[in-house]
């Protein structure tokens, strides 16, 4: 969630002041404009969807994108809704403000060209429920139908609540579930008296869980669903749903928990063959070019868990389980996340999701708030599992075009990823000695307490460190207390450095991180794992990280220089660690782009590629960096355990080898 969009002009209209001003015709049968009319080669695609503004523009930016067709018997639409947020970097108003649209809608006959009808929710109290304070915005819509009472639902996200609701004054972090109906999926929309979904304390005074993102399982039922919602604070539950002729109720005394918190948001679940499909997202949403946010799955006999991921591990374990399903892969779209996931007209997977261009990641009027188009791709299914486009995650390129209507067919046909696997030995370093090998060195090693014995790299999680305070460089008298650590300006961990391989190659190491799993908290931000490294301002990092009451695998990017206003560090996540006492297998794969490539990452001249196991069997990939990494160095690190969690000595991430294998496509 949060905001985002690119290029068009001031669009603040509702469908009723379209239809009355004449410049759309009725939404219904042969009222849309022939799309397919529009194509610049009909039967294909390309992304990002781009929805027309009638006589102006188009839409840049759809985050939390969600998908339905038409449920009444003459209606062969497709209806597309997104989070509140400008539509594109000219949507300003006449003091040069940002417009922020209440849930923007589009309509499509192909699902590939989109036309703008307006906003769900018009501008000022009037768009919003009785029981929202009058800033609130309304994110990540969910849209179904009941056939009992003829109408349409849709949820959503209301950031922020009055007193009376949530029994806490001038807060604004109360949010809640609400919904509102409507005879026509473009409204007019009538918000329900009370939420579905009431703020949820995490704490006293304005401690309240995040209770966002819902999703209700299937496009079309009678009364009775499960409704889905939560975020990274909090967690993800799931819950019995009935809907009313005037809005719907949920069973809130005892919902059911289906992802641990500070892991995952935005779900939406779908069911095949007998399974219930968890798709959720990761990490940072709205990161620039640095975005890293991916998509993962679990799956359930039962729509109310317990979800697991493709090796068995639960999504509401510590060691977090979650089967990639799409992340960035190299060309210029990273931030690949909160998608919705339908099956077209003649019956084959799609997903539509949003993502951040890394070439103009930002509205240009406000520098560092990003920009979410909505881009399509196919789903295909390996082994009971989805993956975006066969693992090849997000086209860039023409595509064939989904069956928009009955009696069509796509051309999709699955072609999987080719594997990147270990080829011929090029070192290995089993730390059999007493001493680190003579190609190992250490940056800052006097700050380092490490040791090799047992066939182990042992290396203490270093200390905090004093530095000067940022907020006032003038007083040098004036410090603060931060871990050790590389992240963006803050080089104060040491690492363990041997010169890399030349030409492309794969790194592994195996490694545990004591650090304890404690369920209620935490040892905030202790990790070790490998590096491919130019200098502190320029990595890339696989690590085992501890993240809250959370383990998980971070796949982290730093770059430096960057424009103003953007940031230098970016991470996504990929499979979960090992349980505490038994060894976590990373790998970062290294592979250099050809020209064309080259020129979709913006000029960087290498793609890496990250990769984790629990037991060196099973491996699973994760999103590729791009990156211009010279002078290309293997590093090992332990660090970023937070200063007022640190205890000396006590914390340990142990490397059992490192080697390195010319590297192999499958």
């Amino acid at each position: 969630m949060i905001h985002r969009s690119s290029r068009s002009r001031h669009m603040g209209m509702l469908v009723a002041s379209l239809l009355a001003l004449g410049l759309l015709a009725p939404v219904g049968g042969s009222a849309v404009a022939d799309d397919a009319d529009r194509a610049e080669d009909p039967g294909t695609y390309r992304n990002p969807l781009e929805p027309r503004v009638p006589r102006d523009g188009v839409v840049e930016s759809c985050a939390d994108p969600t998908v339905i067709h038409g449920q009444e018997e003459r209606d062969s639409n497709w209806y597309m809704y997104c989070t509140t947020d400008p539509l594109n970097d000219e949507d300003l108003d006449a003091n040069g403000e940002l417009i922020f649209h209440r849930v923007p809608t589009m309509v499509s006959k192909d699902l590939v060209n989109w036309t703008y009808v307006g906003d769900a929710f018009p501008q000022g109290m009037a768009g919003l429920p009785n029981w929202a304070e009058d800033d609130s915005a309304l994110w990540a819509p969910e849209v179904t139908y009941s056939r009992r009472y003829d109408q349409y639902y849709m949820f959503v996200g209301v950031t922020d609540t009055t007193e009376a609701v949530s029994g806490e004054a001038d807060c604004d972090s109360d949010n809640a579930i609400g919904v509102a109906t409507s005879d026509s999926p473009t409204g007019p929309w009538t918000f329900s008296s009370e939420p579905v979904v009431d703020p949820r304390r995490g704490g006293p005074g304005c401690n309240f869980k995040w209770t966002y993102d819902p999703d209700v399982l299937r496009d079309n039922v009678r009364t009775k669903s499960i409704l889905y919602y939560g975020s990274y604070y909090g967690g993800i539950y799931a819950t019995p749903l009935t809907l009313t002729r005037d809005g719907a109720t949920a069973v809130q005394g005892d919902p059911h928990k289906i992802t641990v918190d500070n892991k995952y948001e935005g779900a939406n679940v779908v069911k095949r063959n007998g399974y219930y499909y968890l798709f959720v997202s990761a990490t940072n949403c709205c990161n620039g070019a640095l975005t890293g946010y991916s998509v993962f799955a679990g799956r359930s006999t039962d729509p109310l868990g317990p979800f697991v991921d493709r090796e068995g591990n639960s999504l509401l374990d510590v060691q977090t389980g979650g089967t990639p399903v799409i992340s960035m892969n190299g060309n210029r779209w990273v931030g690949t996340g909160h998608n919705t996931v339908f099956r077209d007209a003649a019956g084959d997977w799609w997903t539509i999701y949003h993502a951040v261009d890394q070439g103009d990641p930002f509205f240009e009027t406000v520098p560092g708030f990003t920009k979410r188009p909505a881009l399509l791709d196919a789903i295909d299914w390996v082994r009971g599992w989805p993956m975006v486009n066969g693992g090849r995650w997000a086209s860039d390129r023409r595509m064939p075009a989904p069956a928009g209507q009955p009696g069509e067919e796509s051309q999709h046909e699955k072609r999987l990823v080719a594997p990147q696997l270990p080829g011929r030995l090029l070192f290995a370093d089993r730390f059999s000695g007493r001493m680190l090998d003579d190609a190992w060195s250490v940056r800052r090693e006097r700050r380092l307490e490490y040791s090799v014995r047992a066939g182990n790299l042992r290396m203490e999680i270093q200390e905090p460190v004093t530095v000067p305070n940022d907020d006032t460089p003038d007083d040098p008298n004036d410090t603060k207390v931060v871990a050790s650590d590389l992240n963006s300006g803050n080089n104060t961990a040491s690492v363990v450095l041997r010169r890399a391989p030349r030409g492309d190659f794969i790194v592994e190491t195996a490694l545990k991180v004591n650090i304890p799993d404690v369920p209620d908290c935490c040892y905030n931000y202790a990790q070790g794992g490998v590096l491919v490294y130019q200098d502190d301002d320029n990595f890339v990092k696989l690590t085992n990280t501890s993240i809250w009451n959370t383990r998980q695998t971070e796949w982290a990017k730093e770059i430096f220089p960057v424009p103003e206003g953007w940031n230098r560090y970016g991470n996504t996540v990929v499979g979960p660690p090992s349980n505490p006492g038994e060894w976590t297998y990373l790998r970062v794969a290294v592979e250099r782009l050809n020209r064309a490539q080259q020129m979709q990452a913006g000029g960087d001249t290498h793609g890496y590629t990250a990769y984790t196991s629990q037991d060196r069997q099973r491996w699973v990939r994760g999103g590729e960096w791009t990156h211009t990494l010279t002078k290309r160095r293997i590093g090992l690190v332990a660090m970023g355990l937070a200063p007022n969690e640190f205890t000396p000595g006590d914390y340990v991430a142990k490397y059992n080898y490192v080697r390195a294998y010319r590297l192999k496509k499958g």
